[in-house]
């Protein structure tokens, strides 16, 4: 895996995957107050959202499961000094889909935390990660 991260003013730099995709990440902030990108930092815990998501959803589906939508809503802290490492990290999974099995959704989100997400688990070398989730059926609305 490959990637280049190249600067382009005061903190705002392009980051480009091997795969060619660009994204402005940073932290300075400008008149109004925001970042020209989210920080380095932001990334990290929006890649480990975003791992296992996809495991979760991809577990599903090979289940044979009517999943419709997938949401991970991440709360993180972090060391109050430098390194100012993940500390925590909760993951909510909220998963809709049409008379989705609780249990395998269960299941999913552990095989996930426990097996599948290497972001998860390498931040778990330094954040205690944890996990919840909620099924809506789509089905009873």
């Amino acid at each position: 895996m490959k990637a280049r991260i190249k600067w382009v003013e005061g903190r705002t730099f392009v980051g480009e995957s091997g795969s060619g995709h660009k994204l402005v990440l940073g932290t300075t902030h400008g008149d109004d107050g925001k970042t020209p990108g989210p920080s380095p930092m932001e990334l990290l815990l929006i890649g480990t959202g975003g791992c296992s998501a996809i495991d979760v959803v991809h577990i599903l589906e090979k289940g044979r499961e009517a999943v419709e939508d997938c949401v991970v809503e991440l709360d993180s802290d972090r060391a109050p000094t430098d390194p100012k490492v993940f500390t925590r990290i909760h993951m909510h999974f909220i998963v809709k889909g049409k008379g989705l099995s609780h249990d395998k959704v269960k299941r999913a989100v552990q095989l996930s935390a426990e097996k599948y997400c290497s972001a998860s688990i390498m931040m778990g070398k330094t954040a205690t990660v944890t996990h919840d989730f909620e099924v809506v059926d789509t089905a009873a609305q």
